[in-house]
């Protein structure tokens, strides 16, 4: 099963704060070790809400607010994308992450849709449009190196 894990903002990554070294340092080995297990598919951090921006969708329109927003309980600091084998097993690895010092650090885990999870509402057909889709992704991802 795919899962993301969301890392959720703080005060600190709001205010546009880097992780000291040492947690840079604990994270790149942790990573290392989702890698080798075959866990890790994809991670990132990204930068303060206060260089994004929010795109609300109705009725055709579209309205853009800048950032940054106000409720960091609400936005996210970064990600990983992980193949593991159940929740249970997410929520170990997730216990291994490193942390820093006495700053809180919380993660939100979920599963992804895969395209069996329609059968109930789209067809066949869909289902395996969506599935060569997300082949052709896999296929052509740019390959990184460690």
């Amino acid at each position: 099963m795919r899962v993301m894990v969301i890392v959720k903002a703080s005060r600190e990554s709001e205010a546009g704060a880097l992780p000291n070294p040492e947690l840079i340092e604990a994270m790149g080995a942790f990573n290392n070790e989702l890698i080798a297990a075959g866990v890790m598919l994809d991670g990132g951090g990204l930068q303060s809400s206060a260089k994004g921006a929010r795109v609300s969708l109705k009725r055709g329109k579209a309205m853009v607010t800048d950032g940054p927003f106000t409720e960091t309980k609400e936005l996210i600091a970064g990600y990983w994308v992980w193949q593991v084998k159940s929740l249970q097993d997410a929520v170990d690895w997730a216990r291994r992450a490193p942390t820093d010092g006495d700053n809180e650090f919380n993660l939100e885990i979920r599963p992804f849709f895969e395209p069996e999870d329609f059968a109930e509402v789209a067809s066949p057909e869909l289902i395996a449009q969506e599935q060569g889709w997300r082949d052709e992704q896999a296929r052509s991802a740019p390959k990184t190196q460690a």
